[in-house]
């Protein structure tokens, strides 16, 4: 009879010690994932603070285009207003013509009557 108890105490041991390891071994599967996790969500937060900053150089970006369309705009005025002294110069050009015309019909007539 004690060899027969010894028998089931020791394979009862055993029982226990493999119970004990597989524990153990689930326990440090989910410690391992735990790892993961942390070490997925460390790069997620270095990816999203460099995003952050590309985000944030678009706006200063965007801001100095805004400043830059304004000053275009500006120029364009000008330009529309050398534009419209350009045509007040050649309107009066035209008249020059006719002007210098008449002025050497009348020079031609002094010659000839002198």
């Amino acid at each position: 009879m004690i060899c027969l108890s010894e028998k089931f105490a020791k394979k009862l041991i055993g029982k226990t010690e493999i119970e004990d390891a597989l524990k153990r071994l689930d326990k440090l599967t989910h410690e391992e994932a735990w790892m993961g996790i942390a070490q997925n969500l460390k790069a997620t937060h270095t990816v999203g603070e460099s995003v952050r900053r590309v985000a944030d150089e678009v706006v200063a970006i965007n801001k100095r285009v805004a400043g830059v369309d304004e000053r275009v705009v500006t120029v364009g005025d000008k330009v529309a207003s050398v534009g419209n002294t350009v045509k007040g110069v050649d309107d009066r050009v035209a008249n020059v013509d006719d002007r210098v015309r008449v002025v050497g019909d009348s020079v031609t007539e002094v010659i000839r009557g002198a």
